[in-house]
């Protein structure tokens, strides 16, 4: 007896996808946040100083579009490293650029960070396991290379 070809319709998503996405963005970004707070950073501030670290001395908007996101955000995001003393904006090549250095202090403080960061990444695999976690970058990763094809007002180029 042969099994009858399936005639159901496909399943798809239930609810929406934006939804469960900035519902899980808000439980991680709240476990780096209170790990990062106990160095007195912003996750924020501490990917903009590994970059720096990594990068510079570099353009403004080059820095800008190496993290995805536009050069407001980057400016206002700036501000507190530079008046902390972490990060300077010096005269580039030419009479109007400008380069982005990390000072020794903002070395220091990544550094102290970073120790910070490595344990809320740490406690994350705990909770969700590694397995689960390495799938979740590869899905992250295939699906930011699917969506780069949007124009960016729809992709979203601001974080």
């Amino acid at each position: 007896m042969q099994a009858e070809p399936s005639t159901l319709a496909p399943v798809l998503p239930q609810g929406c996808t934006n939804f469960k996405l900035r519902q899980l963005m808000r439980r991680v970004a709240n476990h780096y946040d209170a790990e990062m707070a106990k160095c007195g950073l912003k996750t924020t501030q501490y990917s903009l100083l590994s970059h720096v670290l990594k990068l510079g001395p570099i353009r403004p908007g080059d820095l800008a579009t190496e993290m995805k996101m536009d050069a407001s955000t980057l400016t206002r995001n700036l501000r507190p490293l530079v008046d902390a003393g972490w990060v300077t904006l010096k005269a580039g090549t030419d009479a109007r650029s400008r380069l982005v250095h990390i000072t020794d202090a903002g070395r220091d403080k990544r550094a102290e960070a970073q120790r910070h960061w490595k344990a809320a990444q740490l406690a994350l695999n705990e909770a969700l396991g590694v397995e689960r976690v390495m799938a979740l970058h590869a899905l992250v990763d295939d699906s930011l290379d699917l969506l780069a094809a949007l124009p960016a007002q729809e992709a979203g180029h601001d974080e």
